[in-house]
């Protein structure tokens, strides 16, 4: 048996067993179409603020993660 049958094999295994939940949460995942482009499913708007932002990217208007830290630092108290 090749590493690919095994792989079936044990998933089929898993499945059978799987509670209601993770049936649920694979089945998902089998349904996400990953050749299709997420791009093409954003809103306008959402597109708009996507090239805004790769623009100041592009032109150095970005901040480290310390200097973010550093900032806004009750983002990132527990």
């Amino acid at each position: 048996m090749d590493a690919l049958q095994q792989m079936r094999k044990n998933v089929k295994k898993y499945i059978d067993t799987a509670d209601e939940k993770t049936v649920k949460m694979v089945h998902a995942l089998l349904e996400v179409d990953a050749d299709a482009d997420r791009w093409d499913t954003l809103p306008g708007k959402v597109k708009a603020d996507v090239e805004i932002a790769m623009k100041q990217a592009d032109r150095g208007e970005t901040l480290t993660h310390g200097e973010v830290k550093k900032k806004y630092p009750q983002w990132f108290t527990k």
